[in-house]
């Protein structure tokens, strides 16, 4: 399964965020957000959860994202 960074990226600009924004959230550098995105989406279940919860993810939006195949 691999994180894709162009619907992630797609759906944080849909909801009118910027990666700026989810790295706030996540109390992290940008820097450390763009490490994570480029490492196929190292995210913990803690930071896909609050990701999911602030952009209003669907189960689907989730697993296509985090999760596509």
């Amino acid at each position: 399964m691999d994180f894709d960074k162009n619907k992630f990226k797609g759906f944080i600009i849909l909801k009118g965020y910027g990666l700026t924004d989810i790295a706030k959230w996540l109390d992290i550098n940008p820097t450390t957000l763009y490490r994570k995105m480029a490492r196929n989406g190292d995210f913990s279940r803690k930071e896909i959860n609050l990701i999911s919860e602030k952009l209003s993810l669907t189960q689907n939006e989730i697993n296509d994202i985090f999760f596509s195949s």
